[in-house]
């Protein structure tokens, strides 16, 4: 997908990842809390919520009865804020019915509330997980083309699958956006395997964990931004958190170019 582009846009990007605490509250106290932390990012042109904020991935009992059309009150609220921001939003994601078939949709609004991109959660969670068994996966790659950048939108498991981010390289990719729900006794892969993906396609990497505690499981949070050499820019720890980071997308190419792991590619 890609929106109107124009050669006069900044490549800089002033970046918030919101980490919000998951635990077991009604869907109408989630609505309040991510507008007040949404109000927070005000300033940043591109902002970043967690996998499932609304309804928690662990509570699996409310995926359908909690489950909304793209025209519902999720997405309404983020456009709704992306419009008042006047930011980009990658807002997490919700569970999507359409046709009677759900699914863990992410959705990239614009500054003026329109919707950029969708993507729907290609590799769904099985383990311990009743995530696979109730929601139908995505068959689409999330790349989208904004006046911004190119970015690579991904959720959660997919962080597992490397191959899904060489796709997103290949279509141009110079930042990843992930959405998250990771729990915490996979703490060490969750840091290991968001540097391994900006590492290895050198490129911009941002992570929206949940922290907090639902449904017993213990989400670990540590949002990151990194860069294209994986450096960190900005981490969070087990709290509820705004990280912020000013990154220029012009830095992909120059990274390229200074160490052109991506260049010497064999197999593709």
């Amino acid at each position: 997908m890609t929106e109107t582009t124009s050669t006069t846009d900044s490549k800089i990007l002033k970046v918030a990842v919101i980490q919000m605490a998951i635990g077991d509250e009604p869907k109408e106290y989630r609505f309040q809390r991510i507008a007040t932390l949404l109000d927070q990012t005000r300033g940043s042109n591109l902002i970043l919520l967690p996998e499932l904020w609304n309804v928690g991935y662990f509570a699996f009992d409310r995926y359908q009865k909690d489950s909304e059309p793209i025209t519902g009150p999720t997405v309404q609220l983020i456009q709704a804020k992306a419009r008042e921001l006047g930011a980009h939003i990658m807002g997490g994601s919700f569970i999507e019915e359409e046709n009677g078939r759900h699914y863990n949709t992410t959705v990239l609004t614009g500054p003026t509330g329109q919707i950029i991109a969708t993507y729907r959660k290609i590799h769904l969670f099985g383990y311990g997980s009743e995530e696979r068994q109730l929601l139908t996966p995505g068959d689409k790659i999330g790349t989208v083309s904004t006046r911004k950048g190119t970015f690579g939108m991904t959720t959660c498991f997919d962080l597992r699958f490397p191959e899904l981010y060489r796709r997103l390289l290949d279509d141009g990719t110079e930042m990843f956006l992930v959405a998250s729900a990771w729990p915490h006794p996979r703490l060490e892969h969750w840091k290991i395997m968001t540097r391994a993906r900006a590492i290895e396609n050198q490129s911009f990497l941002a992570a929206a964990n949940c922290t907090g505690i639902n449904r017993g499981k213990q989400y670990c949070g540590h949002s990151v931004i990194l860069d294209p050499f994986g450096k960190v820019l900005a981490e969070g720890g087990e709290e509820e958190a705004i990280l912020r980071a000013e990154i220029d997308l012009r830095e992909v190419v120059q990274a390229r170019d200074a160490f052109p792991a991506v260049k010497s590619r064999v197999f593709k």
